[in-house]
């Protein structure tokens, strides 16, 4: 693949937004992101984040979000409502929804903030790993087709099926991996929330297959400015992922995205729902 822009990318595409009023948009499914059941859930937190970033009141940068799925959003229209909850001198916090007809599809919270120089210090590190191009891409051929708008190159915990562990066997579920948008596209903060949620069920990793399963609520905590996601541009970004534990049909599932010169550029966690 080369990093040759086309004139839309799909993800722009599947986050277009239309005014229906001041913090009221009109967006539409599209096949380019779908999932098992419904849209790729990186996709709809992005465009949950772009209701708040479109709205005129908005100040600084995206700090936090966190989405809960309420419900499968069908192909289709939906709406996003976006109210501004309270407006800080340091902080934006926002309430975002998202329905279909009379069905809540997904709620958001999302935290804006402005941009400051201050002291900072980093404890973590970026996961060490081959250079992206030492490593193979991951096949996604006649996966679903969210998969196939990423690049994966894998150092460690490929997911896939009949890799040897069981539930009376499991594997570990710790992935670490270089991953990018595929046509490339420059990093900014919609496509790090899509990013954010690039991580395959953990229980895959785990136990060796996929029951039904769905991400319940996903947060995204935003550490890169802008001059960070300019300064990385389309290339992979270096993340690790991994998970703690699987109890009462939930299990936890943790992420760090990396800039390939050292830099965290988002934290994600989330709890996925499982049968069985």
């Amino acid at each position: 693949m080369t990093d040759t822009m086309i004139a839309e990318h799909p993800l722009d595409r599947t986050l277009r937004l239309e005014p229906l009023g001041v913090g009221r948009y009109q967006g539409a499914t599209t096949p380019d992101y779908w999932n098992m059941a419904g849209p790729f859930g990186g996709t709809t937190a992005a465009t949950l984040l772009k209701a708040v970033l479109d709205h005129p009141e908005r100040r600084g940068r995206p700090v936090a979000l966190t989405v809960n799925f309420c419900a499968v959003l069908a192909q289709g229209e939906f709406e996003v409502a976006v109210r501004l909850v309270r407006d800080g001198r340091s902080t934006q916090h926002w309430n975002v929804e998202m329905t279909q007809g009379e069905t809540v599809a997904s709620t958001a919270s999302v935290v804006t903030g402005a941009e400051r120089e201050t002291w900072s210090h980093a404890l973590a590190g970026p996961p060490q790993m081959p250079p992206a191009r030492d490593l193979g891409v991951m096949s996604t051929e006649g996966r679903n087709a969210w998969l196939q708008r990423y690049e994966f190159r894998y150092a460690r915990g490929e997911p896939m099926r009949g890799a040897g562990a069981t539930p009376e066997q499991p594997g570990p579920a710790l992935s670490q991996a270089w991953v990018r948008d595929t046509p490339a596209r420059p990093l900014d903060y919609l496509a790090l929330a899509a990013l954010s949620d690039t991580f395959v069920v953990k229980i895959l990793n785990v136990r060796g297959d996929v029951p039904p399963v769905a991400t319940v609520s996903l947060s995204t905590y935003f550490m890169a400015d802008e001059a960070a996601l300019a300064r990385q541009g389309s290339r992979p970004l270096a993340t690790t992922s991994d998970a703690r534990v699987f109890k009462h049909g939930f299990n936890d599932q943790s992420a760090e995205l990396w800039s390939d010169d050292g830099q965290l550029l988002a934290v994600s966690h989330q709890v996925v729902w499982f049968k069985g």
